[in-house]
């Protein structure tokens, strides 16, 4: 046995996944998770018994709970989040902030011998991220996009030229702009934990997740994203909403390419205190995206332009250079993500009806 793992946010898309493949190299694995709805209803996912895990349901900002959960494990891997666009902003800071902030307290008041903490934290961090004017070559972070640009459809950024702009990778070593609470409460996560891991000798790693995408991810989660929006739709054979003009970029990542990254770094030595992107490596337009769903669904589905959402970003894509220096690469597409996805869809109770 390599040693205990507990993984706050276990029955989860991403923790669910890491627990298998952590078993399979010979981890004990221990989940944390509080089953709350809607991406759960009180009852461990049948994806996470029977396979030897020891489940503990509970809030991860409980100091009690919590506690009980860290007591004999090795590692930690902090990947529960409470995501969306809401406005109730102080639940972000509770959830995602404090929680991560409680697991320091408890590890140095109770000087448990943790060698190592991974947390989740997000593309979202970087906000519109940089962009370079195309006229004096310049880099700037822009601010958040206007109600009046969305209005009049200008959805690119433009340079004080009034000219579109470049739109440049996101790097672990660039200003970071969060433009929603979500982004607000990792990038306080990211901050706290750092610093509480070099002062107290807990080697400590960040990740910055861009949009995972795979079997496991809830039809119930609404933050789910694009995947989980546009197949329901496609299954459904309702119309295919996309925000702006559908000329956005992302870079979606398949969940075993994010789960091989969550495994090589919580040993690897050279990723103590710091942060990593993990990213598919290729830009890809929301538009397209959606196209590829109704083709793999063999859906009639329209595709229709569906208005915007004022704190999204422009273009979100991560450079993931860096994670490729430790041997890490990516290997899917987002073909293999959505043919996997519908292929987990039908086998749920959750596959949609028409």
């Amino acid at each position: 046995m390599k040693g205990s793992v507990l993984i706050i946010g276990g029955a989860g898309f991403i923790g669910s996944h890491t627990a298998d493949l952590l078993a399979r190299r010979g981890f004990k694995v221990r989940i944390l998770d509080a089953l709350v709805p809607p991406v759960h209803q009180g009852q461990w996912p049948k994806y996470v018994q029977g396979k030897g895990y020891e489940l503990i349901r509970g809030d991860a900002r409980d100091k009690k709970i919590l506690f009980r959960a860290l007591r004999g494990v090795t590692y930690v891997y902090h990947l529960a989040a409470y995501q969306d666009q809401r406005p109730d902003f102080s639940n972000f800071f509770s959830h995602n902030t404090v929680s991560s902030a409680l697991l320091y307290e408890i590890i140095v008041e109770k000087k448990l011998p943790v060698k190592k903490i991974v947390l989740a934290s997000s593309q979202f961090v970087y906000g519109d991220g940089a962009y370079q004017c195309r006229h004096n070559k310049k880099i700037f972070y822009p601010e958040l996009r206007s109600e009046e640009a969305f209005q009049n459809k200008q959805f690119e950024i433009l340079c004080s030229h009034g000219s579109p702009v470049r739109s440049l990778p996101f790097k672990e070593d660039q200003s970071v702009t969060p433009t929603n609470s979500y982004g607000l409460s990792k990038e306080a996560l990211e901050h706290l934990a750092l610093r509480l891991g070099k002062t107290y000798q807990i080697p400590t790693t960040i990740l910055r997740y861009s949009i995972v995408q795979g079997p496991r991810q809830s039809p119930l989660n609404l933050y789910s994203g694009a995947l989980r929006i546009f197949v329901l739709q496609a299954l459904r054979g309702e119309p295919i909403s996309v925000y702006e003009d559908g000329h956005q970029k992302r870079d979606f990542v398949n969940i075993q390419d994010v789960v091989a990254a969550n495994v090589l770094l919580l040993t690897h030595p050279k990723a103590n205190f710091e942060v990593f992107n993990v990213g598919g490596g290729q830009a890809y337009e929301v538009g397209w995206f959606a196209r590829l769903v109704k083709e793999v669904a063999h859906s009639t589905s329209p595709i229709h332009l569906a208005g915007f959402r004022r704190t999204d970003t422009r273009h979100a894509v991560s450079d993931v250079s860096k994670l490729k220096k430790l041997g890490w690469r990516p290997t899917a597409d987002p073909r293999k993500s959505v043919s996997a996805y519908i292929d987990w869809l039908r086998t749920t109770p959750f596959f949609p009806k028409k």
